[in-house]
């Protein structure tokens, strides 16, 4: 591990960034918010870069925890996911359209009122897995740390609303998360395969988002083609995402979070705006489906397919309907979201599309 350019190192670096994010992961969890450890580890790294303690990730470690996301969302990816959304595809087109273009043209928005800067919005505002469009803004030039800012926002904001929807359908309680439980060697070492050549094919291909989507795809061939069954423990997906927060946060200066949460109060409404307009939506879905409210919520919710799968897991809703709607969107959004992003910049005055300084 080595210091940043300009910042003074200290012995107390990494106890200080060590501890921050142990109790903060904790407190999340404790609080059963989504994606828990990462924010701690995103939030931890921000205390120790404002310290002027800030530790420099190796770029090695960072691309493996890249790998092992992907490879974690395809095991989400079950075959019958997909059979949920061939079967009714008109139905799942419709929403992910109307969700996606809702999203895409709050980006456009909060690019063209200089809330956020040109292609940092689009990924800030962009309904997929909210790490996995953390790590496509940063793969794509965008300004990850406030792409990671406001995607977080909108994942809170929603679990607030889902907590206030699940109480009046009696959601059960999160289930407990064994961090050490036994595995098979064959499904654990074919994960670590398929997420360390998926990585390292996409640094020989120069693909800039290819060291999450290979791995992705490798585990969806797998397990979709194949039937192969792949195994990644909690322990080794708590370290990938302390690694990939402390990417992020370890970034942030205190200009840029200045300028964050100077853009905080539009942020905030331009979320809530969003919530609202997708929940008109699941209020259509409810009447043409009939399905149950916190089912369509969930599944018209822009609040990230990781998050949202958490949430779901924890309700009494139909869980394969609303990860199908959440997945379709997801892959949707990783399919035009560069091209959504570059002409978002294109179309916008110089100074709007312009970065934020960090």
């Amino acid at each position: 591990m080595s210091t940043q350019a300009g910042k003074p190192a200290s012995r107390w670096r990494w106890p200080l960034l060590l501890g921050a994010t142990v109790a903060l992961m904790a407190l999340f969890e404790w609080m059963h918010l989504p994606a828990a450890p990462l924010l701690g580890a995103i939030i931890a790294g921000i205390v120790t870069a404002l310290a002027h303690d800030a530790v420099e990730i190796p770029r090695p470690a960072s691309l493996l925890a890249q790998g092992l996301l992907g490879c974690m969302i395809s095991r989400v990816l079950h075959a019958d996911i997909f059979t949920e959304i061939a079967h009714d595809w008109p139905l799942f087109l419709g929403m992910t359209l109307a969700v996606v273009g809702l999203s895409m043209g709050l980006g456009w928005l909060l690019a063209w009122k200089k809330v956020l800067p040109g292609s940092t919005a689009v990924w800030g505002s962009a309904p997929g897995a909210a790490t996995a469009m953390m790590l496509m803004a940063q793969a794509y030039g965008a300004d990850a740390r406030l792409t990671a800012f406001m995607q977080y926002l909108r994942v809170v904001m929603v679990a607030a609303v889902a907590s206030v929807i699940s109480m009046s359908v009696h959601a059960g309680p999160r289930p407990a998360v064994d961090f050490f439980p036994a595995l098979h060697a064959g499904p654990f070492a074919l994960a670590l395969a398929i997420s360390v050549g998926g990585v390292l094919l996409a640094k020989l291909l120069n693909f800039r988002a290819g060291t999450l989507l290979l791995p992705m795809i490798g585990g969806i061939v797998a397990q979709v083609a194949f039937g192969i069954g792949l195994e990644l423990p909690p322990w080794l997906l708590l370290l990938a995402y302390a690694v990939l927060g402390w990417n992020i946060g370890l970034r942030f200066t205190l200009p840029l979070l200045k300028y964050a949460f100077a853009a905080l109060p539009k942020m905030l409404l331009s979320i809530a705006a969003l919530l609202a307009a997708c929940g008109g939506l699941a209020f259509v879905l409810h009447l043409i489906t009939g399905r149950d409210a916190m089912t369509a919520y969930l599944a018209t919710s822009p609040g990230g397919a990781d998050s949202v799968a958490i949430i779901a897991a924890s309700s009494h809703v139909d869980v394969a309907f609303v990860m199908a709607m959440q997945v379709a969107r997801f892959m949707l959004v990783l399919l035009i979201g560069p091209s959504v992003a570059r002409w978002v910049v294109r179309s916008l005055p110089a100074e709007a599309a312009a970065a934020a300084l960090g």
